[in-house]
């Protein structure tokens, strides 16, 4: 079964790894894969739970600002098709 971290948890793992503890052990004893450990590193690393919250709450803005931008693009279009055919 795959488990799903919170940012809170993640932090907590790369800090552990930052006072010293090996990525090996680390991997193993939360039974995650290098990768995912170094992906998290990559994204969390030196963060605290605060900033952490505040970037997946940009990242959640961002991918609404994207979906707006979508649906705006094709109701563009759509209307640019019924002008042209009606000008």
């Amino acid at each position: 079964m795959k488990k799903r971290f919170s940012e809170e948890q993640i932090i907590r793992i790369l800090k552990e790894h930052e006072a010293g503890k090996k990525a090996t052990d680390i991997v193993r004893e939360y039974n995650i894969s290098e990768q995912t450990f170094y992906r998290w590193k990559s994204k969390y690393g030196g963060m605290d739970v605060s900033e952490a919250k505040h970037l997946k709450q940009l990242e959640e803005e961002n991918r609404q600002l994207k979906e707006l931008v979508a649906n705006l693009t094709l109701d563009n279009h759509i209307l640019k098709n019924v002008l042209a055919k009606n000008g």
